[in-house]
């Protein structure tokens, strides 16, 4: 079977649904939020239940960026430990960014309760599994750092993880039972539903074209109208488009692609992840995988889609497939699909102060939690005048030199690492994370 490559698996299995006309007036508003993904859509419902009169612009639809595109794992914390938060934002406001994102999947989930958003979701857990022996160092560490701050966390023995994975490609594990799987482009839109229902209005097919700073606040442009409001929150991340009198902050791009199976046979489904917690590796190259609701595997990896090389993922993603479950090394793929992670060079996100308004940027590949609380804590700022309910201390500025060099830098890795997987005959053990 040929994969589709039309649409990603999330677009097909969506349930959720959100009619929003695109901006056609010129009107005003309290705040302003450009961008319908997790951080845009979590902020404007936020806003919204505290009583502001909330306009909403996405370019094209809810979800349509990383936030649609994404595995879907609803994890606890940032990709770094909390000692290397700490030593970038310092202990204080490092403790308290991490106790926040402690708290991000029972708030995500909290979420999908309240508004009854039909986006598959399971919280048994997640898995961070070692990719090879030399990969149990990485998650020892973690262990260390995240049980002394009192996560949950449990460090797995290779023959534990095994069992929870149904691979025996895996080294051990560390497990957090905070964590889960969504359908990611579901949460979005039923986020943008939510939001609806509370009273904020919402336009899709809304580019924002010019933005200007005025006396009192913000005008905002499109194609259609213009809105003028006091308070602005720009939360397009990873992908921003031209702007007149707005430069979007640079931040290192990354893509990662993935592919969904067709649904596993019952007896496999039993086998592999049998508890359905979403798992990804310690590989320098990170893999991630997981199931879905209709039991199909979703596997992806680093890398591009979109330029002459992608024979070379694709390949290594049939072969990744074969080694972790041999089972598995014929079954066909439904769909493939890439998306973009906005990465900052310390793996930190960030909130820029633009004067009665805030940019938020930077999740790194953990979008779902932190934008769902740094949507929600930047509309409180927002609407109560009080910045000390920001997650992270803004900043004034930022600069980052050679924003796409580095980008390139991870894609050629990811295809280097791909191709002599393929040249050797299987995955490869890279240096740890």
């Amino acid at each position: 079977m040929t994969p589709d490559r039309s649409r990603s698996l999330w677009q097909a299995t969506c349930r959720e649904n959100l009619d929003a006309a695109a901006l056609h007036d010129d009107v005003s508003a309290d705040l302003v939020v450009v961008g319908g993904g997790y951080t845009g859509c979590s902020a404007a419902l936020r806003a919204a239940e505290l009583g502001a009169d909330v306009r909403l612009l996405e370019a094209e639809t809810f979800g349509a960026g990383g936030s649609g595109r994404n595995v879907g794992l609803v994890n606890a914390g940032l990709w770094l430990p909390p000692k290397k938060i700490n030593s970038v934002l310092g202990e204080a406001n490092g403790a308290r960014l991490s106790t926040l994102l402690a708290a991000a999947p029972a708030a995500v989930f909290e979420l999908i309760k309240t508004h009854q958003i039909d986006c598959e979701p399971v919280q048994t857990g997640t898995l961070h599994c070692a990719h090879a022996r030399s990969g149990l160092k990485d998650l020892r560490k973690r262990h260390q750092q995240l049980t002394a701050i009192g996560a949950p966390v449990t460090l797995l023995s290779r023959g534990d993880a095994i069992a929870r994975v149904g691979s025996d490609a895996v080294y051990g594990a560390l497990f957090d039972p905070r964590a889960g799987t969504i359908q990611p482009l579901a949460y979005a839109i039923g986020l943008a539903r939510a939001a609806a229902s509370q009273g904020a209005r919402l336009h899709a097919s809304s580019p924002v074209v010019g933005l200007t700073r005025e006396t009192d606040g913000w005008r905002v442009s499109t194609p259609g109208g213009t809105v003028r409001a006091r308070h602005l929150i720009m939360a397009t991340n990873a992908y921003p488009l031209p702007i007149t009198g707005y430069t979007a902050p640079a931040t290192i791009p990354v893509s990662y692609f993935q592919a969904a199976t067709a649904p596993l046979p019952a007896d496999l489904a039993g086998r592999i992840l049998p508890q359905a917690e979403g798992c990804w590796d310690t590989g320098l190259i990170m893999s991630s995988w997981r199931r879905d609701r209709a039991g199909r595997l979703i596997i992806g990896g680093m890398g591009d889609l979109s330029h002459p090389a992608r024979s070379v993922h694709t390949n290594w993603l049939r072969r990744k497939l074969a080694v972790m479950f041999p089972a598995l090394a014929d079954h066909p793929f439904e769909a493939e699909w890439v998306g973009k992670i906005a990465m900052t060079t310390e793996h930190i996100p960030k909130i820029i102060d633009l004067g009665q308004g805030f940019a938020c940027f930077g999740y790194s590949g953990r979008g779902i939690g932190p934008g769902t609380v740094f949507g929600r804590r930047m509309a409180e700022a927002l609407m109560h005048g009080d910045r000390s309910l920001l997650p992270i201390p803004v900043s004034d500025d930022h600069r980052l030199s050679f924003a796409g060099v580095r980008g390139a830098y991870y894609e050629t890795g990811a295809t280097l690492v791909h191709l002599l997987a393929g040249r050797v005959g299987q995955t490869p053990t890279p240096t740890d994370q």
